[in-house]
Order: C-alpha cells, then structure tokens, then sequence
C-alpha cells in the first residue's frame, strides 16, 4: 500500500532560498497502482512520474511522455533521482510555482525528524554574510554539541579544519567555492564527525574541537522560547518557534498557558528561521492565538487540483484549553521563514487586518504544500510532491513572492545577532513591540514586498549542497 500524507514543504536550498516542510494530519486516500517493479533507478524513475502525473498540482507543466532517468557516472541512484524530479519540475520551477519543493528523501529519515526532532550535528544554525564574506551562528541547541562547545548566537567561524593543523580560514573557503565549501568543509551530518573550529566571540578568539552527535532538536527553547515582556505596563506574550514537529505541540500549549494566565492579548510571535515542518502543528498554533475565534471561522482552505477535488479540505478554529484571545500580533520573519510559519500568519489577516503586522523581512514565499507517497518497491523512497495549494478565510494564497505585500501592516526590521533572541531590544523584537504599543514604525520596503529577497538581504542561511530532510526544515542547521 501507498503510504500517504500531506505536507507543507520548502526548497531544501536548491535555489538558495529558505526551506520548510510540513506533513498535514489529513491524509487523502490515493488511486489503487499498480506497484513498480524492482527498485532499478529506471523503476523508480517511472514510479515517481507516473505519482506526479496523478497527483501533482500543477499538471499541466509535465513532459508529456516518461523518459527514463540516466545516473551521471560515479553518482548515487538516489541523486540520479532527485536530478530527474528537478527536471520533471523545471517548468513549474520557472514559473516561480515549486521551487524545488517536490523532492525525493527517506521515510526513515523524514519520520525520525518529524516525531521527535531527531537529527545529527553540530546542533547550530549558520548563516553567511554575503558583503563581510563572514559565517556567524544565528542560534545553538542547548542539547547539541555545539552550544556544548561554547558556539552561540554570534559567534563567528574563523576557520574549519580537520585538525589545527590544516585549518582552513572561512574568508578563502567562501572566495573560492560560496557556500557550498563552507558547508563542505563542516563535513557530513554523520554522528562521530569531528571539526576544530576557529571562533570569535565576546570572549576572544579561540579554537575548539567539535564532535557531530545525535540529538533530539527543541521546538520551544528552554531559555528564551516563550516568555513574557513588560512593555510600557502591559505584558506581551512572546513564543519563538524553531520548527513545526509533532513535540512542538506541548511546549506550545505549556507557553499559551502561562500568556492565559498573566492576561496577555498582544504576542510576538518569532518565525524569523523556521522554515516550516507539520501541518497539524501549524493548525494548533493558530488555536492557540485565536481563542476568540468562533467555531464557524475558517482558518484555511486545502484545494486539490481539479481531478483530485475530493480531497479539498476547509479546517476551521478549534478550541483550545490554553488558548488567549490574541487582538494583535506582531509576527517576526525573513526569507526564511517558510511554508507552515507563513500558512499561521496568513491565517491572521483576514480576522486582525491591519492589527498582524510582519516584522523584519519579507518571507519566503511557499503557499503550496506536499503529500507524502512511499514507493512500495524501495522502502525507503518517500517522493513529496506538491499536490495542494492553500489560502486563508479571504481566498488569498498566492504569496509566491513572500507575504509583504499581502499585509495590510508591515515593520521593516533587522536581525540583531549581538543581542539574544527574545531580548526586548533586539531589533526585531524591539519593532515589534513598537508595532503592539502603536508606536509606529517603518514599513518594509516596496522592493522587498515585491522580489523574493533570500535573508534581510544581506546575510542568508547556509545550505548544504544535498541538505538532510532537517536541513530542509530548519534553514541553515548544521
């Protein structure tokens, strides 16, 4: 049996942008196949057009007819296969519409990910700064080894190596080969890889050896994930979300109660890295916000394309027990805040209007998502395929260029990697909380509402050439 369910993902980097998935708690039934036979690249390559043609949201942008893919020599058959389903995708690709969101991966991988946030790495995210030819951690998980190691929200990478002895400086690494160096010479999410790193921070210059492990991400950072900001006499829930797993879940409710219990109506909400992940989290932290919503308000609309209509789906505001009457929320973003983060804000619009503001850049774009379907020959093959799109309660889901321009109140902020996330003077969160008091603030720029800028345009996430389905979901992870 085909294994089914759906999603809202993103890119995995291929074209730079942010990324983000999201598996969604509905699963349509799919049409009885016939199963490939063998698990050749030839058959896997004819299973993975044969799904697309059946369920693929944007049909009509399809090779007419089934050419088998070729592997280019010395290359995995897995990477053969992603190869051909950016060809089968090129079309759509070019009409802004998947932009590298139908992709192949593991089920294993993929569900190790999304049930508990399991991953191997440093545990850090790492972007790159495009003009200062400079790599900085954007944040560290506190169960992981790099925050172990002393790296954290600012801390700049010098130089990688395998040993001191043959450190190489991140400057030359990135004049020489971009970011994919930079990312290959952080070497493979493998449990067991070691790096010495060269690393400045408010304490010095220093290297540390740092040995890659397996761990389980937190959605909800212990230290700054949710709390509550004195503003002006007023408390001001702020929750950041790292990535929308299934755990995420609880930690959220755990957040809401304690925004319920101290009165809170006015939330930031802090999206600027997540780059999306499930569906079902998605829905959940939208009940959390709209407790006074009403039972009859839609929250989104999933529409198949026409010959799988059957599926559409119209989910409306549940209630939570924790959930706060949310009267206006300011939502921190940039490009690489994707998929599930922006399926959340544009559900807001059409309730608060000019009372949900975007804060800081414009997002990524990303208002289609993905099904799930197992390849019955290779048991480990899982194709995502954009099968639907989404809108919210006024039908507006066409944000391909990011959700900017579709706000009705925008405040154009920076991301302020010498404060902590959460610090109420941190840029971002200081326009946000401008924005709540109505203390005004400067709407984000017409070019950036328009164009799919990657990353507050000068520092972007940094992206593995073949990015893990983590890296997929969580911009800039390593």
């Amino acid at each position: 049996m085909l294994a089914l369910a759906a999603v809202l993902a993103g890119c995995g980097g291929g074209d730079g942008g942010g990324s983000g998935g999201t598996p969604v708690a509905s699963a349509p039934s799919p049409s009885p196949t016939a199963g490939a036979a063998g698990c050749t690249l030839a058959a896997r390559g004819r299973w993975v057009y044969d799904r697309m043609s059946e369920w693929y949201l944007f049909p009509e942008t399809l090779p007419a007819a089934f050419a088998a893919p070729v592997a280019a020599a010395g290359q995995r058959d897995l990477d053969a296969l992603q190869d051909y389903v950016d060809q089968l995708t090129a079309t759509a690709r070019a009409q802004n519409k998947d932009r590298y969101f139908t992709y192949v991966t593991s089920v294993a991988e993929e569900d190790a990910y999304y049930d508990a946030g399991s991953s191997a790495g440093f545990g850090i995210r790492l972007s790159y700064d495009v003009p200062g030819q400079r790599v900085v951690v954007m944040e560290a998980f506190e169960n992981a080894p790099g925050y172990a190691a002393g790296l954290d929200r600012g801390t700049q990478l010098l130089a990688i190596g395998t040993s001191a002895a043959d450190l190489r400086s991140v400057s030359d690494l990135l004049a020489s080969g971009g970011e994919g160096a930079v990312a290959d010479a952080l070497g493979p999410t493998t449990a067991g890889t070691t790096r010495v790193l060269r690393i400045a921070d408010a304490a010095g210059t220093r290297d540390v050896t740092v040995r890659k492990a397996d761990y389980a991400l937190q959605p909800v950072s212990p230290r700054y994930g949710s709390r509550i900001i004195a503003d002006g006499g007023r408390n001001v829930g702020y929750v950041n979300l790292r990535t929308f797993i299934s755990t995420a879940d609880a930690q959220l409710r755990q957040a809401f109660a304690t925004f319920r219990a101290a009165g809170v109506t006015d939330v930031i909400v802090d999206l600027r890295y997540n780059g999306g992940g499930l569906l079902s989290t998605a829905e959940v932290f939208a009940d959390l916000l709209g407790g006074n919503r009403q039972a009859s308000d839609l929250q989104a609309t999933t529409k198949y394309r026409a010959s799988k209509a059957s599926n559409d789906r119209f989910r409306y505001f549940q209630r939570e027990t924790e959930a706060i009457p949310a009267m206006k929320i300011a939502f921190i973003g940039t490009g690489a805040t994707a998929s599930a983060s922006e399926y959340v804000i544009n559900a807001f619009v059409p309730y608060l209007h000019a009372n949900a503001a975007l804060v800081g850049s414009n997002t990524f774009g990303k208002p289609v998502g993905q099904i799930a379907l197992d390849n019955p020959s290779c048991s480990d093959d899982r194709l995502r395929v954009i099968a639907f799109a989404l809108t919210n309660a006024a039908g507006t889901g066409d944000y391909y260029n990011g959700l900017a321009s579709r706000m009705e109140a925008t405040c154009q902020a920076g991301d302020d990697l010498s404060r902590p996330l959460g610090d109420a003077s941190e840029a971002s969160v200081a326009a946000a909380l401008s924005f709540l008091a109505g203390r005004g603030c400067t709407p984000i720029g017409a070019s950036a509402a328009s164009a799919r800028t990657a990353f507050g345009r000068e520092r972007e996430p940094l992206t593995p050439r073949a990015p893990t389905v983590a890296q997929r979901e969580t911009p800039g992870l390593f």
